[in-house]
């Protein structure tokens, strides 16, 4: 991975398609996350789609269409604490895991991924 080019760039739309896809495949499965979506997860997936192709350095279609993303904002009427967390964080890593990355983009999204989750809490 080097300094100039974007983990969007390198990694490209279809394997942040696919990450969304694994991801929410692990949601349906996990009882805890399950409880803060509703039952059709297709509309979450495609928004986690757009907003990870954004955050990752590739169009802003999120932003275009829903405004600024405001994580902490759009997550607050959900209680999110370090054992929640950790569920959405195993499901994300769990995610990460069927895909073939450079060691150093996948170490760019959880470094991400560690640093979002933890600003989502929100209770003790």
């Amino acid at each position: 991975m080097n300094g100039t080019q974007t983990i969007y760039e390198l990694i490209g739309k279809e394997q942040i398609r696919l990450l969304t896809s694994y991801f929410y495949q692990e949601v349906s499965t996990n009882e805890a996350l399950k409880k803060l979506y509703p039952e059709d997860l297709a509309p979450a997936e495609e928004r986690l789609f757009l907003f990870l192709i954004q955050v990752f350095g590739g169009p802003e279609t999120y932003s275009e269409q829903r405004g600024h993303p405001r994580l902490r904002m759009r997550h607050a009427k959900w209680k999110i604490d370090a054992a929640m967390r950790d569920h959405w964080m195993n499901a994300m890593l769990n995610a990460l895991d069927q895909l073939e990355l450079d060691p150093n983009v996948r170490e760019a999204m959880m470094s991400y991924f560690v640093k979002a989750a933890n600003h989502m809490i929100n209770h003790e």
